[in-house]
């Protein structure tokens, strides 16, 4: 789970301002939070495999994200790829 702290440091980095929560990027800083919060659950619970596959749709949907991000605006892809340390 996301404070409301958390999301509005998320939004402060990655939005054009405060109010900007719509954008790819702040959706892919607010689904890589959710995803690397799930690591130690999946830790502990292995065979948990109903919340697996909402973890694969967080993936898939922080794919797509990505993957518009890459299209629209190559730069702000760099980044954000950079800032959260996902790839490359």
């Amino acid at each position: 789970m996301i404070t409301k702290e958390e999301k509005l440091a998320l939004v402060k980095k990655f939005g054009r301002n405060e109010k900007d929560t719509g954008a790819a990027a702040v959706q892919i800083a607010f689904l890589t939070k959710r995803i690397n919060d799930l690591r130690p659950h999946f830790e502990k619970h292995e065979h948990d495999y109903h919340s697996n596959r909402g973890l694969l749709q967080m993936i898939g949907k922080r794919k797509a994200h990505l993957k518009y991000l890459q299209d629209t605006d190559p730069a702000q892809y760099a980044k954000v790829i950079k800032e959260l340390d996902l790839r490359k």
